[in-house]
């Protein structure tokens, strides 16, 4: 008869082990260090996406209406292209082939550019439901994704031809492809973030005080699984670790400029240790470094 108090100790006893061993395994380092900022010099930048070798820095200079094309290490402006073709750019990205769609919103079109050595000629584009598309993602699966922040929607593209969509959506703006192939999708005027298969199913949504979302803009990866997102209106960086839980936040939650600081970022681009940002009404892009 007492068998089933003393099992329950056991567990209880056991419970108490594994919780104070938790607590005493100390989660590891992680922080974001500033490096150097631009001159202010752009256009009220928005995304921005590196080479595929790495060695240049592409932005989409939105009141430019242009590309602007920088050195990734220095932020020195080294060249633009776009200007007379692209009406406020907002989103750009590499596809497989190393083409670079550009989200040319004011346009209602993905332009897609033939780069080299920071020149570029206009080679094709896209078009379907979406109006005003504000993000544009490469996919591996060969399809291309983009969101129409007027029309509130998503809509796949494969060989060049609209395949499907996803509507009710409320100016969404970034699409990024996570390691595993899902879709994590800046749904802005709902305040959170949409996870979706490749099919453009909702599987998931990233939403509450707990993040407390302000208009989500842009969003990255890192090596280690994180998820950066812009959070245009809290003037923050906020990520996300790979379970979902809040990890850090950069920014004092005021428009501001200086190390640590942001007013309404928008652009994220992450490769290896080096982390760009779009500072994006302080008219800058800044480089910062994970340290861990």
């Amino acid at each position: 008869m007492r068998r089933p108090a003393t099992v329950a100790r056991v567990a209880c006893l056991l419970a108490v082990v594994l919780a104070a061993f938790l607590a005493a395994t100390p989660v590891a380092a992680f922080e974001l260090e500033f490096v150097i900022a631009s001159p202010q010099l752009y256009g009220k930048p928005h995304d921005l996406v590196l080479s595929p070798a790495g060695d240049l820095l592409y932005v989409a200079d939105n009141e430019s209406d242009r590309v602007a094309v920088l050195d990734p290490a220095s932020l020195a402006l080294v060249g633009s292209f776009g200007a007379g073709e692209l009406s406020a750019p907002h989103d750009v990205v590499f596809d497989a082939q190393g083409r670079l769609l550009v989200a040319d919103t004011g346009n209602s079109r993905i332009a897609i550019y033939r780069v080299a050595d920071g020149a570029a000629e206009l080679i094709d584009a896209l078009s379907g439901s979406i109006r005003r598309p504000e993000g544009v993602a490469a996919h591996p699966n060969g399809r291309v994704y983009a969101t129409g922040a007027a029309t509130g929607n998503i809509e796949a593209f494969e060989a060049g031809k609209a395949v499907g969509q996803a509507a009710g959506l409320s100016s969404p703006h970034d699409v990024a492809v996570a390691a595993d192939g899902t879709l994590w999708v800046a749904d802005s005027g709902n305040d959170r973030l949409l996870r979706m298969s490749p099919d453009l199913a909702v599987i998931g949504t990233v939403e509450g005080p707990e993040y407390g979302f302000d208009g989500p803009r842009y969003l990255d990866f890192d090596a280690a699984g994180r998820l950066y997102v812009a959070d245009k209106y809290s003037h923050r960086i906020k990520i996300l670790d790979p379970d979902g839980g809040l990890r850090l936040m950069l920014g004092s939650g005021r428009g501001e400029i200086g190390p640590g600081l942001f007013d309404r970022p928008e652009g994220i681009a992450i490769r290896g240790a080096d982390v760009w940002f779009s500072d994006t009404y302080n008219d800058r892009i800044v480089r910062y470094r994970i340290v861990e």
